[in-house]
């Protein structure tokens, strides 16, 4: 197939790039909206067109999508597709906070094949490949097991009165990132109820399920990627004993607002 260390010295590459750039290392960086509250920096770009070409060499025979490039829908005659997230999580990496991270998905006939998570401002590496489990830094992890959904512990800045039973922990802004927290079992359970796009969440969705945990969109249902339309109404990842409680009590809302 690929050189796996080969496509982590990549990615591995493409996260120090962004990190040479990263405010929070004390770097001047060159930053706008693309649309109102939804921020893009020189240092995106630089990291997307490095890994286009890099990936590329690596494995011609892949598409492509990027949240940083055209959407060709040619993609989708494509049976192998890298899935890139140049810098997921750009809100902390323009404030020079450390949520961020570097997203490439290897996805083959639609499901995630290799996912990898370069995080440098956080020391953290994290890989997958499908049926050969989950590491962070290199070392095996183990997802989330909690049995009450009561008391779970979520990524989050605030929780809705209906949600006080659950926990607050540190919020990433990376989605990557929060749904890999609970691939290492810093987390419980990650929810969003909006409509997403695939390249954020394909490496970590791979290292979340290679660790155990339980992962779908917002109703329960199953993520497919390198769909026409490459978005998915919310994702949920979770301990795979409270994901049917997660679904139930989710269920309201994200009929609501679908």
């Amino acid at each position: 197939m690929i050189d796996r260390d080969h496509l982590l010295a990549i990615v591995r590459e493409a996260g120090r790039i962004a990190h040479s750039r990263w405010p929070g290392a004390g770097h001047d960086l060159h930053s706008w909206d693309k649309t109102p509250g939804n921020p893009v920096s020189e240092a995106d770009l630089e990291v997307d067109r490095f890994l286009k070409r890099e990936l590329h060499r690596l494995l011609p025979s892949a598409a492509w999508l990027s949240e940083e490039t055209a959407d060709d829908k040619a993609r989708t005659q494509s049976g192998l597709i890298w899935l890139v997230d140049p810098i997921d999580g750009t809100r902390d990496f323009v404030g020079g906070r450390p949520g961020w991270a570097v997203s490439v998905a290897l996805v083959s006939s639609g499901r995630p094949l290799i996912g990898m998570l370069a995080a440098p401002a956080r020391r953290e590496e994290w890989v997958a490949v499908a049926g050969q489990g989950a590491t962070l830094n290199g070392i095996m992890i183990r997802a989330s097991q909690r049995t009450e959904f009561s008391g779970a512990r979520v990524p989050t800045l605030s929780l809705p009165n209906d949600d006080s039973d659950l926990v607050m922990v540190d919020q990433p802004n990376s989605i990557a990132l929060r749904i890999a927290m609970v691939a290492a079992d810093q987390a419980d359970l990650v929810a969003t109820l909006r409509w997403g796009y695939e390249w954020d969440i394909a490496a970590a969705t791979l290292i979340a399920r290679e660790a155990g945990a339980e992962v779908t969109d917002a109703f329960g249902g199953p993520l497919a990627y390198n769909k026409h339309d490459p978005r998915d109404f919310g994702v949920l990842v979770c301990s795979p004993a409270i994901h049917a409680a997660a679904v139930e009590r989710l269920a309201e809302r994200a009929a609501a607002l679908r």
